[in-house]
């Protein structure tokens, strides 16, 4: 199988025929060889029901486990080369599924960037642009959609940092981020959003601090130095600047509250510091059990061949 198809599900017998229909068409129409894996989670309407009778191979899972945990599981079960995740309410247009597998040849992940006309609300709008330019400074690459689900990208790639996508919405971002951290090649293809059908999982208030926190605690696994160092700076400055103010102007002497922001500062920076060392020796290991696995897939795909060979 060239190209694998994921498509998480939670209640989407409304969106999901038309949708199914779209990509079947758009991809009989490159001519490549294909399946559609949709990962029911938990749904208690007929999604699976109607993906089977359109042709999509249906994993379920047996309850509500979140978007992520469906990714992950569309993950392990795809068998082909090259992975297409997109959402399964209407809101990315399959249509442009050819447009992210030809700039997949010069990458190793491909992200549908929705442009400014998209369908979607000004509140999302507004976070997203936010969560954009915060993780485009802790990787010091500019980043057009961190939270965009619509992308193509090499199995190998995907399976390589499964283990740290969260079960939750957000595994767009952390994916973003740890190919980035990677050093591999991310590229973006601006789309055109739709707006979906049905009622949305995502709720601001609830999801939208929640999605900070992620952003915080990926950016502390990916970057440390890139959190620690701007606070414990900010704490030695105010630290110093309270000190020089009491005795330049107030006439007091160098008190306790400025030595101790002072103390606290250096700390932050020598923990920020172990954390950055750390992260390179995770990546390091993590990259180390990636070669490997690939190494025995190869194993076993040449030992195959050479027993059907004998035969």
């Amino acid at each position: 199988m060239d190209i694998s198809i994921v498509m998480p599900a939670h209640n989407e017998a409304e969106s999901i025929t038309a949708v199914l229909e779209r990509i079947q068409r758009t991809m009989d129409a490159i001519g490549r060889r294909y399946e559609i894996v949709l990962v029911d989670d938990g749904s208690t309407d007929e999604t699976a029901a109607l993906a089977e009778q359109s042709g999509a191979r249906v994993v379920s899972n047996p309850m509500n486990m979140g978007n992520g945990a469906a990714v992950k599981a569309g993950l392990r079960n795809a068998q082909g080369e090259i992975i297409v995740l997109l959402d399964a309410d209407g809101q990315h247009p399959p249509e442009c599924i050819p447009d992210l597998l030809a700039a997949l040849e010069r990458a190793d992940m491909v992200v549908g960037a929705r442009s400014k006309d998209s369908d979607t609300k000004w509140h999302r709008d507004l976070a997203n642009t936010v969560y954009n330019r915060f993780a485009s400074y802790i990787t010091g690459v500019d980043i057009k959609d961190l939270t965009s689900g619509f992308r193509a990208l090499r199995a190998e790639v995907g399976r390589e940092f499964i283990y740290l996508l969260p079960n939750t919405f957000s595994y767009p971002t952390t994916l973003t981020m740890a190919v980035l951290r990677s050093g591999l090649r991310l590229i973006y293809v601006p789309i055109q959003g739709a707006k979906r059908r049905g009622k949305s999982k995502i709720k601001l208030m609830k999801d939208g601090p929640r999605f900070l926190l992620i952003i915080m605690r990926i950016a502390t696994l990916f970057s440390p130095m890139k959190i620690f160092f701007p606070v414990s700076l900010g704490m030695f400055a105010a630290g110093l600047g309270w000190g020089l103010f009491k005795i330049l102007f107030l006439g007091m002497r160098y008190g306790p509250t400025s030595a101790m922001l002072m103390t606290v500062a250096v700390l932050t920076f020598l923990v920020g510091l172990v954390s950055e060392q750390v992260t390179t020796l995770l990546y390091a290991s993590s990259a180390r059990a990636a070669e490997a696995a690939q190494a025995e897939i190869e194993k076993e795909v040449r030992e195959k061949a050479a027993e059907e060979c004998r035969e």
